[in-house]
């Protein structure tokens, strides 16, 4: 998934998340505020690329992890998403609960936008099985994949604000 599709995923996934209540403090939080976290995190698991929109702005740090891990590798994980989980643990009360829920949502939605494409993600990492949505899956870039994701966001958008009210921001 390009950079502009792991964007607009994040936005999906975060406004379900508040939707379905997934933690109380997503669903008492303001998407003002939860909106902003999630595309924050949406595309940390691409620093291990350096092409890639996150990784040309921090080289130094991209580098090392593509030598390392190479791409979708350990940043694609599930043992990223509990490090980062704990990482976030590390820190009480410097970050709302909502503000933590919300860039884990982000990097999740990461995630669940690369299951989808052919390529897959090492979700066991280091065991190297990739895992990917068997059937129909979602080639990165180009118009299916901006289509895909447009769609997700606008369905999403109506089922939390269907009455076009805007009183959860």
């Amino acid at each position: 998934m390009t950079a502009q599709g792991h964007l607009l995923f994040s936005v999906t996934c975060v406004l379900l998340a508040h939707k379905v209540e997934l933690t109380p403090a997503l669903a008492d939080a303001s998407l003002w505020h939860i909106i902003p976290m999630a595309l924050a995190s949406a595309l940390l698991p691409d620093l291990d690329h350096p092409h890639s929109l996150l990784g040309r702005q921090l080289p130094w740090i991209s580098g090392p992890l593509s030598r390392i891990f190479g791409h979708r590798g350990f940043t694609h994980s599930l043992l990223a998403v509990a490090m980062g989980v704990w990482g976030l643990a590390q820190a009480p009360g410097l970050l709302s609960g909502a503000v933590k829920d919300a860039l884990i949502v982000g990097y999740l939605s990461h995630l669940l936008g690369d299951w989808l494409t052919p390529m897959g993600i090492p979700l066991c990492w280091p065991w190297r099985r990739r895992f990917r949505l068997p059937g129909l899956p979602l080639k990165s870039g180009g118009g299916y994949e901006r289509a895909f994701c447009l769609l997700t966001l606008a369905l999403a958008g109506y089922w939390v604000h269907g009455d076009l009210g805007l009183g959860a921001f």
